[in-house]
């Protein structure tokens, strides 16, 4: 997983890496991305996502028109891309191990923004692994329900 997106997300806060991936699944979803939807779906302030996407765009990650909406750059996206990605490999990990919905959504919302490039790529590896191998996953998931 180490790409160029993993090099864009050096140095990005929570709150940016939040903006980007709404925006984009809003734009999966929608065809745009409006500050109200946002603003909505990260529970802030209209003005604070104001804010934030005039600073994305100021980065080079959106194109924004005041009162029209906005679209990610080709830079946007890519960054977007690879946050999508690691909610993805997260998700499908903590699911694999047997955990519910609500715990795996709050686990990945709580760690995903703090794992290095590499342990993400290790991550997605036993993943893969897990998926091609699913005598291992029942082996593991028996040895973790048994043991304390």
């Amino acid at each position: 997983m180490a790409d160029r997106g993993a090099d864009l997300l050096e140095d990005r806060s929570e709150s940016t890496e939040d903006h980007l991936e709404r925006i984009q699944e809003l734009l999966d979803s929608k065809g745009y991305a409006r500050v109200t939807d946002i603003a909505l779906a990260l529970n802030l302030s209209r003005s604070t996502v104001s804010n934030m996407v005039r600073r994305l765009a100021a980065r080079g990650y959106v194109n924004y028109e005041r009162y029209r909406g906005f679209t990610l750059t080709p830079s946007g996206r890519q960054v977007a891309d690879h946050i999508k990605a690691r909610h993805q490999t997260l998700t499908r990990l903590l699911d694999l191990m047997g955990l519910d919905a609500e715990t795996i959504q709050a686990e990945v919302e709580g760690i995903e923004h703090h794992l290095k490039p590499r342990t993400l790529a290790q991550f997605a590896r036993l993943v893969h692994y897990w998926e091609k191998h699913p005598d291992q996953l029942a082996a593991f998931v028996k040895f973790a329900n048994t043991s304390d």
